[in-house]
């Protein structure tokens, strides 16, 4: 099956309907009109209150649904990570709260999931993506109880909603360095663990390339063992992270600081190494400096088109790789494929597009050049070549 390719709007402060609907207006129809696309899959952002409204309110879907049309939209993907207050001044660890300890992160994915179902094209499957599970620190076994009791109810709620409806919603759990399925071989361990979780195909992985880089897994292989466990790839994000190869060259400092910056965390690691950062700043300004041997990687997630001027560089070819594998995995022709590069307003100058428009224009033109086997429905394997610039 071809990929749905959309665009993700957590790129856009709105903390309410109107403001998500005025979003599609100036933003995503324009983007669709700058793209050249006939329609435009949109990766809706539900804050909280907004999920409620759109879960319970038959009148607030219409508004919504009005919207989708009149710019030509389409809505089958949800990002349910940020719970709220995603363009707060700082956002840093508080985007990983609630967490699946708690009842409030499984009502508010459930109304995202009932406010989704509701408003997909017709036939149409949809997914949610969510974090893995909570940031790390106090992390116990009393807490991994909570979560899987939690993810539990939720699957239950996803199978009734899906009796209820006739529509499929599939929530994917998003591994991101630091949380506690830091990457890839963590989710598969832990819903590996727990195929009461799984077997009914409500719940599964979001794949987001950039986290995927920072943790320097190969994609390939991380794509198979996903498979291998029996574990569905719902949603795939397209992203790339910034790559310093050569962290012994003098520049490398001074070329990174323009993106530490107050409202994200920027992740660390080395690549075959124990050194990871939380921040970005842990490194830059670290009493003893980290080891130049061997390639860095951070997670800030860089246009997809965008090429960061030397001594740095985008992991470009990970999102590739990885769109390859997924497209040969059981299903992967099925997964939702979104654009999600939310850190514009944070990105040094250089990277910074004329408008958001052009900006977001650009990424989805590079998409449909460079992951056109994956949006025409063609197999990796069917293709010899591929630019790869």
């Amino acid at each position: 099956m071809r990929v749905e390719l959309s665009y993700c709007t957590n790129v856009h402060p709105a903390e309410d309907l109107d403001g998500i609907v005025r979003q599609l207006d100036e933003h995503a129809g324009p983007i669709r009109r700058a793209a050249g696309l006939d329609r435009l899959g949109v990766g809706l952002w539900m804050p909280v209150g907004v999920a409620s409204a759109l879960s319970g309110d038959p009148g607030a879907r219409a508004v919504l649904a009005d919207a989708l049309e009149r710019n030509a939209l389409e809505l089958r993907t949800v990002n349910a990570f940020p719970y709220r207050g995603f363009h707060d001044d700082v956002v840093k660890l508080a985007v990983y709260r609630p967490d699946w300890t708690t009842r409030e992160r499984r009502d508010y994915t459930l109304d995202c999931a009932r406010a989704l179902a509701a408003l997909l094209p017709e036939g149409a499957e949809g997914s949610i993506s969510t974090l893995p599970l909570g940031w790390r620190a106090g992390w116990d076994a009393a807490a991994d109880r909570a979560a899987d009791e939690n993810l539990t109810r939720l699957v239950e709620d996803l199978a009734a909603l899906e009796s209820e409806t006739g529509r499929t919603v599939r929530v994917a759990i998003e591994p991101e360095p630091g949380c506690i399925l830091d990457d890839v071989a963590d989710v598969v361990a832990w819903l590996g663990a727990r195929p009461h979780l799984t077997d009914g195909g409500h719940l599964g992985l979001c794949l987001d390339t950039c986290h995927l880089a920072v943790s320097f897994a190969d994609p390939a292989a991380a794509v198979a063992d996903v498979a291998a466990a029996g574990i569905r790839i719902v949603k795939v994000q397209a992203s790339v992270a910034l790559e310093v190869p050569d962290p012994a060259d003098p520049r490398t400092i001074e070329a990174l600081r323009p993106f530490a910056e107050e409202r994200y965390v920027h992740q660390v690691r080395e690549a075959g190494g124990t050194r990871r950062a939380d921040d970005l700043p842990e490194v830059l300004d670290a009493a003893e400096p980290w080891p130049t041997d061997r390639p860095w990687r951070v997670h800030v997630h860089i246009p997809l088109h965008a090429r960061p001027a030397e001594p740095l560089r985008a992991t470009t070819e990970v999102l590739l790789a990885a769109i390859d594998a997924v497209l040969e995995a059981p299903g992967g022709g099925d997964a939702h494929l979104d654009v999600e590069t939310y850190t514009w307003s944070v990105l040094p100058r250089e990277l910074q597009p004329e408008t958001l428009v052009s900006g977001i224009a650009a990424e989805l033109r590079w998409a449909h050049t460079h992951l056109s086997r994956a949006l025409a429905g063609v197999p990796a394997s069917a293709i010899d070549e591929r630019i790869r610039a």
